[in-house]
């Protein structure tokens, strides 16, 4: 799905509106800047895109009724495994913690179908499930890798937070909050010097934002020209704080001015909106032009499993529910006549018999043996001190 050939949403017009209904940066909370693709006298682009939910079509993008279908199963796969994740960890079959993407699906399913899997490269934080299986990671490792288990994708070493494949170009799942944003820029670089046309997307959350590390990343991305898109899943809380209580400035893509960078702000409940705004980065960052892309999304789960989320009313969650991103592609879909109720009833159910099956590979899969504790840390093939 995600590495097909098909038609490229339109670039940015010179009036700063994204073809296909985009919208200014004038008329989208009093933001100003220059379209991309509009060169100015310091020779970086100084620009600023919205990207609003609703704007457009399956048909404007290039898709066919099909693909929207596939979308809709893959972020329904991401949801039915991540409720199925959940239950597993109430039953003290997962250990550790267990950061879960119920609500950011368009995220990675709309980033996915942008990108090139295999060529182009993908880092992000410890939320990382949706985008494992977004990627084309298979239930089975995604779910052993939670259980501890050999059959999952880091051998049952990484867990929950420690997704990676390298088929893939996917580097983790990493733990440290904003840790990871210098390996993304690095991974960008290495693209570049290699000259392999590659470009690596680097996940990052809000909280990230306030780290020195991002913004230390941003100068060095800026001024190396890495081809990298650096994406903040804005899902507002951080952890358990609101970013409006955390940040002086909570539109997180005006950031990449102070750095000569592109940015853009998409809607996460809407996958054509994420579609649309990452192909245009990604167009940007294959002529090694560094990006700040903010998503505005949302979790309906806590931080993680022992996080009750008393920081928001039931009132404001419930109001967020109207915005799912699924619901929102299956009533676009049944408008357009896409599809059926059958035939999401059908889709669920097969959905919910793959998680099950991985759930059943994951009991059966065998635990690392202790023998393995000390490999795949060093690069060297024997570390006899260690090992004997």
């Amino acid at each position: 799905m995600a590495g097909e050939t098909r038609k490229k949403a339109g670039k940015p017009s010179a009036d700063g509106e994204a073809e296909g209904n985009g919208v200014s940066a004038a008329s989208w909370n009093g933001h100003s800047g220059v379209p991309v693709g509009d060169e100015v006298a310091s020779g970086l682009d100084e620009s600023f895109i919205y990207y609003p939910p609703g704007a457009y079509t399956h048909e404007e993008l290039g898709f066919s009724g099909d693909q929207v279908l596939d979308m809709y199963r893959n972020m329904l796969l991401q949801r039915r495994f991540e409720e199925r994740a959940a239950q597993m960890y109430g039953k003290q079959k997962i250990g550790g913690f267990l950061h879960l993407y119920i609500g950011q699906e368009a995220v990675s399913t709309g980033s996915a179908c942008a990108m090139e899997i295999g060529k182009d490269s993908v880092i992000t934080a410890y939320r990382d499930h949706g985008l494992g299986l977004a990627l084309g990671m298979t239930p089975n490792e995604c779910m052993a890798e939670l259980f501890g288990k050999v059959g999952g994708s880091s051998r049952g070493k990484g867990g929950s937070m420690h997704y990676f494949k390298k088929e893939l170009n996917f580097y983790g799942g990493h733990g440290i909050v904003g840790g990871h944003i210098a390996v993304g820029a690095g991974i960008a670089f290495a693209h570049k010097y290699k000259g392999d046309g590659g470009v690596c997307l680097t996940y990052l959350g809000d909280g990230a934002v306030g780290q020195g590390s991002f913004h230390e990343t941003m100068n060095l991305a800026a001024l190396y020209e890495t081809p990298c898109v650096f994406v903040i899943e804005n899902n507002e809380y951080a952890m358990g704080t609101a970013t409006h209580r955390a940040f002086a400035q909570t539109d997180f893509h005006r950031y990449a001015h102070s750095y000569g960078m592109i940015s853009s702000l998409a809607s996460g409940m809407d996958i054509f909106s994420v579609y649309k705004a990452m192909s245009d980065h990604i167009a940007q960052a294959r002529n090694n032009r560094p990006s700040i892309l903010e998503v505005r999304t949302y979790r309906y789960r806590g931080h993680s499993m022992s996080d009750p989320a008393n920081y928001r009313t039931r009132e404001e969650l419930d109001a967020r529910k109207e915005e799912d991103p699924i619901i929102r592609l299956k009533g676009y879909m049944l408008e357009r006549e896409l599809s059926s109720n059958e035939e999401f009833d059908a889709a669920d159910d097969e959905v919910k018999r793959i998680v099950m099956d991985a759930v059943a590979f994951s009991e059966a899969s065998d635990a690392p043996p202790i023998r393995e504790i000390y490999e795949h840390v060093y690069s060297q093939a024997d570390y006899p001190f260690l090992t004997d």
